[in-house]
């Protein structure tokens, strides 16, 4: 036994904390267990997945930490847009790598077989089908698409070419979400009524005011490249390339960027296909530095009564100014309880069940009427009901911890590589991407055209 493995049980008895009925079933425990066993096993050279990694920011870097993780995988080229990331690629991974700011040149090399695509949201798809086209397995970054209107078409085009793809959402492989998901398939909350799902942030780089380097510019940024598929060319301007998750040209504001990890969540527990109608609010409120996205944004959206789930109401906020502090928190409300989960590494259950007995007296009409009808209607609901049927019920609730160190990026990456090597189903194929994203684009088109959004969850389609 490895000492990951080791180390994995031991902290089992620490971190999952019941304090209600002993929780049935593990599975999502015994999922991940069995990723431990697969990482220790020994790959031979025809076994190894060879990768390439296009837009080496932020995510490009941490998803290539997170495939890596994943055993007989080996990275073998990175392409991005600006000089310095490109150099540092070579320090981190070794200067064997190839490195180019063309990503033709990564998907025609014959020793990749799988790329990450964690370029500007307007990139995504572009790169997504070309790449696929080209016989590639597909790691795409969330939202996989940037607008609504070509969703469509890389599902297709994952259809036609059969190729593996994945959506980087990780939560649908959190062991924490893959539990809570057994719990509320189980009824642990009654039947589900509405959501309450939000992101806090309280700082600059939570705001995406990244750090930009002292030598960007035109010449180490390869600035043509990245507004090619602009029909309006802009001079070149450093926030435009380093911060491009505050403009609309290149990214997809907080809907796309954090609402969508919202709805991969919400989606993945209550098996829903999403909304049939979206409205969406905001402004820039604080971070009035040139973005012309929503620095706070606040959704209501309506899920219909399916063969899946019951109609609900979710309601989803990002505050990127907010007096709370850097929160994450998504409230599943049913009728006999709530689980609230903190992120993807845990979450509680608060049960709560109405009494049987409607009750009487207190702040109720009952004292406005004669004495003599007070005490017949006292005796009348006493007489109905019993003294247990009165009392509200008392149901103990439930916590539930991820393992210390635990990162749900790496299962997210250890399926998307068992996808590619055995040919078993990703956990967020293109059609469940899609229909993660395309509600959160569509709070974009509600909140930049002032309407409500009618959306076709089926048919993943807008209904004019």
């Amino acid at each position: 036994m490895s000492s990951d493995r080791r180390k994995f049980i031991k902290q089992l008895g620490s971190t999952i904390v019941l304090t209600s009925a002993s929780l049935s079933g593990f599975a999502a425990v015994e999922d991940h267990e069995r990723r431990i066993l697969q990482a220790e096993k020994r790959y031979s050279s025809n076994d190894r997945i060879r990768i390439a990694t296009i837009g080496m920011g932020i995510m490009g870097f941490n998803d290539t930490k997170a495939a890596l993780t994943c055993p007989g995988v080996e990275l073998v080229a990175v392409c991005d847009l600006y000089q310095g990331r490109l150099q540092r690629a070579k320090e981190v991974y070794g200067a064997n790598i190839f490195t180019t700011v063309d990503y033709h040149e990564i998907l025609d090399r014959k020793d990749v077989d799988a790329v990450i695509i964690a370029t500007s949201d307007n990139w995504h798809s572009t790169i997504a089908i070309a790449a696929m086209k080209k016989g590639k397995a597909v790691y795409s970054e969330k939202p996989m698409v940037h607008y609504l209107g070509e969703g469509l078409n890389e599902i297709k085009a994952q259809q036609e070419t059969k190729a593996v793809f994945q959506v980087g959402s990780q939560r649908v492989s959190s062991i924490a979400f893959q539990k809570a998901k057994e719990l509320y398939q189980a009824g642990a909350i009654g039947q589900i009524n509405s959501i309450e799902a939000s992101f806090n942030r309280q700082n600059a780089l939570g705001a995406w005011q990244y750090t930009i380097p002292l030598d960007a510019g035109p010449q180490t940024v390869d600035w043509s490249r990245f507004q090619a598929n602009d029909k309006t060319k802009l001079p070149y301007e450093s926030n435009r390339f380093f911060r491009w998750r505050n403009y609309r040209e290149y990214g997809t504001g907080v809907a796309g960027d954090l609402f969508v990890h919202l709805l991969t969540g919400i989606h993945f527990i209550t098996n829903s296909k999403g909304p049939d109608k979206i409205y969406a609010i905001g402004g820039t409120y604080y971070w009035k530095d040139g973005r012309n996205v929503p620095d706070v944004m606040t959704a209501v959206i309506e899920y219909p009564a399916t063969k899946e789930h019951p109609a609900f109401q979710a309601n989803l906020r990002v505050n990127f100014i907010s007096g709370e502090g850097e929160r994450s928190s998504t409230k599943i409300i049913g009728s006999e309880g709530v689980i609230n989960l903190d992120d993807d590494q845990g979450f509680t259950i608060h049960k709560s069940k109405m009494p049987l007995a409607p009750g009487i007296g207190g702040w109720d009409s009952l004292d406005t009427f004669p004495e003599a009808m007070q005490k017949t209607l006292l005796s009348n609901y006493n007489a109905k009901y019993s003294t247990a049927d009165q009392q509200a019920v008392s149901i103990p609730g439930v916590s539930y911890h991820s393992p210390d160190g635990y990162n749900s990026s790496n299962d997210h990456f250890a399926n998307f590589m068992d996808a590619i090597r055995t040919g078993k189903p990703v956990v967020e194929d293109a059609i469940f991407g899609f229909r993660a994203a395309a509600p959160a684009l569509a709070c974009n088109e509600s909140y930049f055209n002032n309407k409500v959004i009618h959306w076709d969850a089926e048919n993943m389609k807008v209904v004019s």
